[in-house]
């Protein structure tokens, strides 16, 4: 039941497995437009802190042309000054004059030195011809200075208007909305120096050049987005836009989308419900397959199993009870068993009927071969030549002998086969007590080993013992009386009959004579071998040794020797 169960379990996943890969699909789909929709909303996002700073900026480069004609004269500080108290974007305000000469200035403002001015990369672009520039002050932290150009009416560089504007002035608000979830902002310049940042660390790349490289580029108009780890060796997305005059750039970071970026989609409906689905739906399979299927199919194999141990009795009754296949299923386990015992009823009562008449085949078989016994016994009594009638003797002997074998069979239990012990007893005493009325006493010892021998191996070992103790009863025990020993060891597929007398013996132990002639022919018959051989305490032993007979196959060799070894009888 347990390879059932994991089979289907596995059939099920199998079946239920396009869910999930649905499900995967679509989250990876999500994921990869999420991605998209983060960088556009990142660049868009660079694009508006850029256009809130570059309005500053433009807002500036206005104030500063209108004030270039005015930047000369008497009142030339009081004005600058009232303008930067009332402007929170700028902290300070100056003229210089063609040479780099500070002319005016704001109150507070501490303008450069002409020397200074002069060597201000700023100051020589607008000597150069351009309007607008913009520079990160070192003497001004966290500030951008933006300077115009003045000219003459025509066109001669006349001095240039300066305004310092505090760097948190243009700071991009990361409160936008808009941006992914942990976005941050920085001020750059054409160097890729940050001047400003929410969040410096986002700015601090494991590759230092990564910033310089993209300023050199947006500084070209090309503004594209770029991935890069910080020092932290968090993965960030960066987006930037330049201000006025692309001196200066907005720059925003955002963390990059990763494995579990998917939890910031709709992680119950891209996968989690997926996934619980196919956790419910295989879990209720499994279930209902196991009250459904495996449980009653456990239940026919519990009754399979009692018919394989013989008892057809039994009926899966409680099967009515289970689905519509299993009740066919064990309905037809049920007409089966019932089946079986219709047929092994017919069969024992066909085997009955077969023994019954085996044994009155036997009974009459023994009783014709008794009627042909007393017959010769009456002719012999009629003869007068010893000879004969010792013949007759021999062969009435031989006939009782067989008479025996078919009156043990119809009375043993199993009438196509009997015990040795049991026949060597009962025919060695019926051999005995035919002479012992005539002549002296001959008292006789068995030892046999049980084994089950068919009649067609019982015949030729009988008849091979009337021989042996016909020639004990007419060399050894004539007129004197005697002991007579016989003795039938099984020694696995070898089994050894013999028979012993006490007698003086004779001279030549292995002369021919009738007798031992049909002894011989006997053992051949049980593809064994015979001979007689003197006894050590004198006397001889007649011993046939002979293959044993398998009449119920090798077990019953090798019950045989296990009740040699621990001396119990085998059970039948």
């Amino acid at each position: 039941m347990q390879g059932i169960r994991f089979r289907l379990g596995v059939a099920m996943a199998i079946a239920l497995l396009p869910i999930l890969l649905l499900a995967a699909i679509q989250t990876e789909a999500g994921f990869r437009r999420q991605a998209a929709e983060q960088r556009i909303d990142l660049q868009l996002a660079a694009d508006r802190s850029a256009a809130h700073a570059k309005n500053n900026i433009d807002s500036t480069v206005v104030l500063l042309q209108a004030l270039a004609p005015e930047g000369v004269g008497f009142y030339c500080e009081p004005r600058l000054t009232a303008l930067v108290d009332r402007m929170d974007s700028i902290v300070a305000l100056a003229r210089f004059s063609p040479t780099g000469e500070p002319v005016c200035a704001s109150r507070d403002a501490r303008p450069p030195t002409a020397a200074q001015v002069r060597e201000r990369a700023w100051y020589q672009r607008l000597r150069r011809g351009e309007s607008v520039a913009m520079e990160w002050t070192s003497g001004q932290p966290n500030a951008l200075l933006v300077g115009v150009r003045s000219e003459r009416p025509m066109g001669a560089f006349q001095g240039a208007m300066a305004a310092i504007l505090p760097l948190s002035a243009l700071q991009p608000d990361i409160r936008d909305p808009a941006l992914p979830l942990g976005a941050q902002a920085a001020v750059i310049d054409t160097s890729g120096r940050v001047l400003t940042a929410t969040d410096p660390a986002a700015f601090q790349l494991d590759d230092p050049q990564a910033i310089a490289a993209w300023a050199a580029q947006a500084e070209r108009g090309d503004t594209a987005l770029f991935e890069a780890k910080d020092a932290r060796g968090r993965r960030h997305v960066y987006a930037g836009a330049p201000l006025s005059g692309r001196d200066v750039f907005v720059l925003l970071s955002a963390p990059a989308p990763g494995l579990l970026s998917w939890a910031r989609l709709n992680p119950f409906g891209t996968l989690l419900l997926p996934l619980g689905a196919w956790l419910a739906t295989f879990a209720a399979v499994m279930l209902l397959s196991e009250r459904i299927v495996v449980r009653w199919l456990g239940y026919l194999e519990r009754v399979a199993a009692i018919y394989a141990r013989g008892r057809f009795s039994v009926r899966p009754v409680q099967a009515e009870h289970a689905p519509a296949e299993i009740r066919v299923l064990a309905r037809t386990l049920g007409v089966l068993g019932d089946n079986i015992t219709r047929r092994d009823k017919a069969l024992l009562e066909a085997l009955d009927e077969k023994d019954a008449l085996m044994r009155e085949i036997h009974h009459r078989v023994k009783n014709n071969l008794q009627i042909i016994s007393s017959l010769l016994s009456m002719q012999q009594r009629a003869v007068a030549d010893p000879s004969a009638r010792a013949a007759l003797g021999d062969t009435r002997q031989r006939i009782a002998a067989l008479a025996l074998i078919y009156r043990i069979l119809y009375q043993s239990e199993h009438v196509r086969e009997a015990d040795s012990e049991t026949f060597l007893r009962e025919l060695v005493g019926q051999l005995i007590a035919g002479e012992a009325v005539r002549g002296p006493l001959v008292t006789t010892t068995i030892e046999a080993d049980p084994l089950v021998i068919d009649p067609d191996k019982l015949a030729p070992l009988a008849l091979w013992v009337v021989e042996a103790v016909s020639n004990a009863q007419k060399h050894a025990f004539a007129g004197r009386g005697g002991d007579l020993q016989v003795r039938f060891r099984v020694r696995g597929d070898t089994s050894v009959l013999e028979v012993q007398d006490d007698g003086p013996g004779v001279a030549d132990a292995a002369a021919a004579g009738v007798g031992r002639t049909l002894m011989i022919a006997f053992a051949k018959q049980l593809r064994g071998e015979a001979e007689i051989v003197p006894a050590p305490e004198g006397g001889l032993i007649a011993r046939l040794t002979f293959a044993t007979p398998e009449a119920h196959g090798g077990a019953q060799v090798r019950e045989v020797a296990a009740f040699r070894l621990s001396g119990t009888a085998p059970q039948a």
